[in-house]
């Protein structure tokens, strides 16, 4: 016979959404002054979609004996479950007055615990938070699939309890959440010179954690987090170390964890944990101990020897006279190009700046130093031969890319694929001759983008190709293959920026005939939904001031506002230029009657063009009066043709 009440442990079989949207009580309106309550019976066999929820589970003969009522709030409506002692099991609440449940939670010993969350009001869950006696975490869904895509809320406890999870299961998505992303170890205020280096361990802890989960032993598939173990935590004050604001970590934090009955426990050395916002993020892959040895201390990233000062370009050699000496020479020759004019004398003085670099790699005494000026000899070559600035630069980067192509290591690797990736597009821009033949260069772009990608299916810049590789594929209407090439970056690059943008722009590439939204500010900085218009079609519009192309869109645009006025069509444009003032300097002189969002980042960065992956401009996208995407990218000429089908229509 059933216990009258047990708990829900983590590893219990889970129903998800199709099994909510089954019961009724997730997706199918309701009134309560008018339909009757669900039994008792049907809310206890709702399920949280997150599996590792503790919760009361109530059976049997208890499950009879519980009462359903009405919900006691003057802002909410929906149902409780209440056990025959009084104490609280569950809660489905309608918290917008639409007569859908929004709002599932879970009770342990009558506490609120947990609750999945429709935030959008669409009839899915798309967030999930923890409580009370369950913890702080709160992890979002952006595409509702059940699976999180970002941890709003999260203590560094909680985070090394995921980590842990993700390990037995060897779950590289699972995994990704938990790091640091470039922009948010940038958002957070942390120094260049430490910065960098910190993305590098991220970018490659995403990319080998799959590798590295199967083959580690330790850690069992039936493994429980057991505690976390770590000094207090510091902070780097803002104005140290190159730092905008004061940053907060944790350095050198232990997880120790229990395998049952299988091998004991262990301890898994977590390392550097920091904190951005209200998580607590990962920077690099964890570190095992040995069974029955005590887990050996690493050199942190902040405040313990071989951290921040060894992701300074001069490094440990700091002191090294001959060191100095050259990047002595190195700010000579700056300076001396910054007064230079004649293309002659600019062109020796950046043969002289690499020559000086590459002495400055012989010169390196650590490995993380040769790897920082290795790629700075690649940036500023690189950049001198796209602006014409070194002419033999080019050949340069071909002979250093031969080199590497020699060295062994997975760190040589790293920056044999960094350097290739840069020759391709320095090589594609320098093939732009005034007579050269540009379908040829294109196509030759594109075959080395692919070579580069089967080379290096794992390498961060792998994700910048595909995203190139995918965006060619749009030019070209082969929208089945550009998708497969955004999905492959979504999946394989889980928490970078790239996988952000592919995962955007999946989302437009299939939201034909499906609901969206778009939430921002306007460029005077008042909140936004696109949501709002509900009712009337939208234009929406991506431009920047200095694309040519979208000025012209947007004088046809004008016409097209007051054609089809009475049909209540909106416009919505969408600046991502790469200041706020540049925008506002251009609505200046160019007065456009209707909403202008923005938000800083740019093209690449603005989290309103990552929303729909949007990469290059003008993009437009058609929106009818439901919410419903007609046409994901639609030309301003097609647009009048368009509009008349849909208000013809109404």
């Amino acid at each position: 016979m059933s216990k009258a009440f047990t708990r829900r442990g983590p590893r219990q079989s889970v129903r998800r959404l199709s099994a909510l949207l089954a019961t009724g009580l997730m997706a199918m309106p309701f009134a309560t002054s008018h339909a009757a309550p669900p039994s008792a019976k049907a809310a206890l066999g709702l399920k949280p979609v997150q599996n590792d929820v503790e919760y009361d589970l109530v059976t049997g003969d208890a499950a009879d004996r519980c009462t359903v009522r009405d919900i006691e709030r003057k802002d909410w409506s929906g149902w409780e479950v209440v056990a025959a002692d009084g104490s609280l099991l569950r809660r489905f609440a309608d918290t917008n007055g639409d007569k859908k449940v929004d709002l599932w939670s879970y009770f342990q010993y009558g506490i609120e615990v947990y609750r999945d969350v429709d935030a959008n009001f669409n009839g899915k869950a798309d967030q999930y938070r923890w409580m009370a006696t369950g913890g702080t975490r709160w992890g979002l869904d952006q595409n509702e699939d059940g699976q999180i895509d970002q941890w709003k809320m999260i203590s560094a406890e909680e985070t090394t309890k995921e980590l842990i999870s993700a390990l037995a299961t060897a779950d590289a998505d699972r995994f990704a959440v938990l790091l640091a992303t470039p922009r948010e170890l940038k958002d957070a205020g942390i120094g260049e010179d430490l910065l960098d280096s910190l993305v590098r361990k991220a970018t490659r802890a995403a990319s080998k954690f799959k590798d590295y989960a199967r083959s580690q032993k330790a850690v069992a598939r039936d493994a429980k987090w057991i505690q976390f173990a770590s000094a207090a935590p510091g902070v780097v004050p803002a104005g140290e170390m190159g730092f905008d604001k004061d940053v907060i970590a944790y350095e050198n934090a232990v997880a120790m964890f229990d395998n049952g009955d299988k091998s004991g426990s262990g301890q898994l050395l977590v390392g550097t944990i920091v904190r951005i916002d209200n998580s607590w993020k990962l920077i690099d892959l964890p570190v095992l101990a040995e069974p029955g040895e005590p887990i050996a201390q690493s050199g942190g990233n902040f405040f313990t020897p071989g951290g921040a000062n060894a992701a300074s370009p001069t490094g440990s050699s700091a002191g090294d006279s001959k060191t100095q000496e050259l990047v002595g020479a190195l700010e000579s020759i700056d300076a001396k190009l910054s007064q230079a004019t004649a293309a002659k004398d600019i062109a020796i003085l950046n043969e002289k700046r690499a020559d000086v670099v590459e002495r400055l790699v012989s010169a390196s005494t650590t490995a993380e130093e040769r790897d920082t000026w290795t790629r700075q000899l690649v940036d500023t070559v690189s950049v001198a031969v796209q602006s014409g600035a070194y002419p033999g630069g080019l050949k340069r980067l071909q002979t250093l890319a031969k080199t590497l192509s020699r060295a062994k290591g997975s760190q040589s690797e790293a920056l044999q694929a960094y350097t290739e990736y840069q020759l391709i597009g320095t090589e594609y821009i320098a093939r732009q001759s005034p007579d050269a033949d540009f379908a040829e260069i294109q196509e030759w772009w594109l075959g080395e983008l692919n070579g580069f990608a089967d080379r290096y299916p794992r390498a961060p810049e792998t994700a910048q190709a595909k995203l190139q590789l995918a965006l060619s594929k749009e030019f070209e209407d082969q929208e089945r293959e550009a998708l497969g090439f955004y999905k492959e970056v979504a999946r394989d690059f889980r928490g970078t920026d790239a996988a952000e943008r592919a995962a955007g722009a999946v989302r437009r590439l299939e939201s034909v005939g499906h609901e969206v939204d778009l939430e921002g500010r306007t460029i005077d900085g008042k909140p936004f939904r696109l949501s709002q218009l509900r009712g009337r079609p939208v234009v929406l519009h991506y431009w920047a001031s200095w694309c040519e192309p979208c000025k012209q869109d947007m004088k046809r645009l004008r016409s097209l506002q007051a054609r089809y006025q009475r049909a209540g069509l909106q416009l919505v444009g969408v600046n991502i230029d790469n200041t706020r003032q540049q925008g506002v300097e251009f609505l200046k002189e160019n007065s456009l009657p209707w909403t202008q969002l923005y938000e800083d980042g740019g093209l690449e960065g603005s989290p309103l063009s990552r929303q729909f992956g949007v990469q290059t401009l003008p993009t437009m996208m058609l929106i009818d009066s439901k919410g419903r995407v007609v046409r994901h990218n639609v030309g301003v000429a097609e647009l009048d043709d368009e509009l008349a089908d849909m208000t013809k229509s109404r």
